[in-house]
């Protein structure tokens, strides 16, 4: 499914990139932007193993971790820590995500 492609090549994308925040804020605001990327996928990979309501709570739970990144990605930008063209690529890349959720959210809900 697109959706892993999508969300394997945010995870690539960010990973680095935030090695470039300040060391300061490495165990705070750097942390909880990487714990919702990757609860995000997470969530996915576990909505992907099962069915029903089941399936629609992860997929819940995942896109409650979309908005929290993008809440941390709007306030790395604002902080400077990534560049207007970076944080605009980050949000293509979360906006597509967001999309890719938001339909199978559709097609799993009774």
């Amino acid at each position: 499914m697109p959706i892993f492609t999508r969300t394997f090549d945010l995870l690539t994308w960010l990973l680095p990139a935030s090695n470039n925040f300040p060391r300061a804020h490495r165990h705070t605001v750097t942390n909880r932007l990487l714990d919702a990327a990757l609860d995000l996928r997470e969530s996915l990979e576990a909505a992907n193993l099962r069915r029903g309501q089941a399936r629609a709570e992860r997929l819940l739970q995942a896109d409650e971790a979309l908005a929290r990144l993008r809440l941390y990605l709007r306030l790395a930008n604002r902080w400077k820590w990534l560049s207007d063209g970076q944080y605009r690529h980050a949000a293509a890349m979360v906006a597509e995500v967001g999309r890719l959720l938001g339909g199978w959210q559709k097609v799993t809900s009774p």
